[in-house]
């Protein structure tokens, strides 16, 4: 059994940068349950412990299929790509020996990307659509549906099913969720969005603000931001006047993480008090712009304006 194979490896949270990687389109619920997994695959121990499992083997699935086992409360999962964080435990159908375990750490930071799995096996990934987070949940695999890629990566024969126990430690939104607010604030860009949320940035006529000027766009409802939280954000960065992105973590398919406080200093100041679930407008003059340049490849001479989303909070 190997506890950390390449395509679960655990790798902290650190920095600004990206946590996942796109998977593939989102789809809807509901899912695929087979309530025959249940007499199939046991797995007993506490929710966000390194579980028990068993596979009733050979186990044959005709089909994928999902059976939760602890029925979580929390965010549920509505897209392909949505940063969740996951510990696995992966079984070989056919044998009932376990092929893969994650850590199981008590700090939820140390819990595996879920996009950073589905890349190699998406058969996963819509298999895990609706799942709460605080669930338990196990899904089969034919190995039609593993692939050649797949059963390499897992350590199965080709043509054989695996058995995947998830426990869903944290799903973050896939988008800023709050309310619409109005701003009477004249000369700042306008924000549209496309329906999964991606915004776009209608730059005004005439000149940049030559102050920082913020605007909450939707507020949220979650957890207030200090200058010490480790927060998940959607950022699309661009130039005054530009047409194109400097920086954006939508056409990437993945958000990122860092300490409000490590951002770039109009940002970070924005993004203190605001709440989970929130959008911001953040308009930084051309003059104030040397940290964006470093951290995130900002042009110089130009001011800037950001679209943030606030998708939660890790730890």
């Amino acid at each position: 059994m190997r506890r950390l194979p390449a395509l679960v490896a655990v790798t902290a949270l650190a920095g600004f940068g990206l946590v996942g990687c796109s998977a593939s389109a989102a789809s809807s619920c509901p899912t695929p349950t087979d309530s025959a997994i249940a007499s199939v695959v046991d797995a007993s121990g506490d929710f966000g412990t390194a579980p028990t499992v068993s596979v009733r083997s050979p186990f044959v699935p005709e089909a994928a299929g999902t059976q939760t086992l602890i029925e979580g409360d929390g965010q549920r999962i509505t897209s392909d790509d949505q940063l969740s964080l996951v510990d696995v435990t992966v079984l070989d159908a056919a044998t009932g020996s376990q092929l893969v375990a994650t850590t199981y750490g008590s700090d939820v930071k140390s819990a595996t990307p879920l996009p950073r799995l589905t890349q190699a096996i998406p058969a996963v990934a819509p298999l895990l659509h609706c799942v709460a987070e605080g669930s338990r949940v196990a899904v089969a695999i034919p190995g039609s549906d593993l692939g050649a890629q797949g059963a390499q990566a897992l350590g199965v024969n080709e043509g054989d099913g695996a058995v995947f126990v998830f426990d869903v430690r944290k799903v973050f939104l896939p988008a800023a969720d709050g309310a619409d607010q109005y701003n009477a604030d004249s000369g700042m860009p306008s924000v549209v969005r496309a329906p999964d949320g991606t915004p776009g940035v209608v730059m005004p006529a005439g000149d940049a603000p030559t102050q920082q000027r913020s605007q909450t766009i939707k507020k949220g409802d979650g957890e207030v931001l200090t200058a010490d939280s480790s927060v998940v954000i959607h950022v699309q960065g661009v130039a005054w006047g530009a047409t194109t992105t400097f920086a954006s973590t939508w056409k990437n398919g993945a958000p990122g993480q860092a300490t409000v406080s490590q951002l770039p200093p109009a940002i970070a100041s924005a993004l203190e008090g605001a709440t989970v679930g929130s959008q911001v407008l953040i308009v930084v003059p051309a003059d104030q712009t040397a940290q964006d340049q470093q951290v995130l490849k900002a042009p110089a001479n130009s001011a800037l304006v950001y679209v943030i989303d606030v998708l939660g909070t890790v730890g």
